[in-house]
């Protein structure tokens, strides 16, 4: 399944963090992952969000991820949990 494969990666590279995948359409091939790590302190979204997408660089380089629609967050102490 390709939500296990995007799991396991983003799990591998972030794995201080909280990570969630949603198959959008139930097709197997449109996502919505959300991805809180302390990786992301201090970054820009769109450097945050290229961190996701190279620890995704083999399912969306062979086809496997049709769509992809990012969330990330950073750890903060101040968050409401």
């Amino acid at each position: 399944m390709v939500d296990e494969t995007i799991r396991t990666l983003l799990e591998e590279r972030f794995p201080d963090g909280t990570v969630e995948v949603v198959d959008r359409t139930g097709g197997g091939d449109h996502f919505h992952v959300t991805v809180e790590s302390a990786a992301f302190a201090g970054l820009p979204l769109v450097e945050q969000h290229r961190l996701v997408n190279s620890a995704l660089a083999a399912p969306l380089g062979d086809g496997s991820i049709h769509e992809l629609r990012i969330t990330t967050k950073g750890h903060h102490h101040d968050d409401a949990a």
